[in-house]
């Protein structure tokens, strides 16, 4: 849901957004499923296990393949308290391969989930991050931005593959997205 303008945009909005609320958010008490409302209980299921696979595009690139591929792991997604939800993801940005929790805001246009990042600080990787990224069904779609570089993302929600026990996952092969360099 990140860009950063020379690495990684997708990958690196994505990493970015959830680290600087990690950083900066205490992480409250997980609700309980039984508090839930039945969209979030949804939404929760929804999130456990899956990846998101899709595509992403850099506005204003001219390049011969405007869609890159872009792939993410996400081990569950649990209500900490108000619009605040940890997102429990695996994160491949550079040579960082780290499962980490992250919390993020999560507002809701009626039944449909919707993170909302504006203007978000990235310490050590900048400033200016902002994404709304709507879940629908088995479909997520959404914006993207850093400084002046932006686009859209797009694709599906996919139930993750079980591995063997000792196996190490290896269903990520993220692609970075290139920016514009502006």
């Amino acid at each position: 849901m990140f860009h950063c303008q020379k690495t990684s945009a997708f990958t690196a909005f994505f990493a970015e957004c959830f680290l600087l609320i990690a950083t900066f958010c205490a992480f409250p008490v997980a609700a309980a499923a039984d508090e839930l409302t039945p969209r979030e209980q949804a939404f929760t299921q929804q999130m456990e296990n899956c990846v998101l696979v899709g595509t992403f595009t850099v506005d204003g690139q001219n390049d011969s393949d405007p869609l890159k591929p872009e792939r993410y792991e996400i081990e569950s997604a649990v209500k900490a308290s108000g619009d605040l939800w940890v997102f429990t993801v695996r994160i491949k940005y550079g040579k960082l391969d780290t499962k980490l929790p992250v919390t993020v805001p999560l507002l809701w246009a009626g039944e449909t989930p919707m993170v909302s990042l504006t203007n978000a600080s990235i310490p050590g990787l900048g400033e200016g991050f902002s994404a709304r990224v709507l879940f629908h069904e088995d479909r997520y779609a959404g914006t993207w931005q850093h400084g002046k570089v932006g686009g859209h993302m797009f694709g599906r929600i996919e139930k993750a593959k079980a591995t063997a026990p000792g196996e190490k996952k290896t269903q990520t092969d993220s692609t970075d997205k290139q920016g514009s360099g502006n």
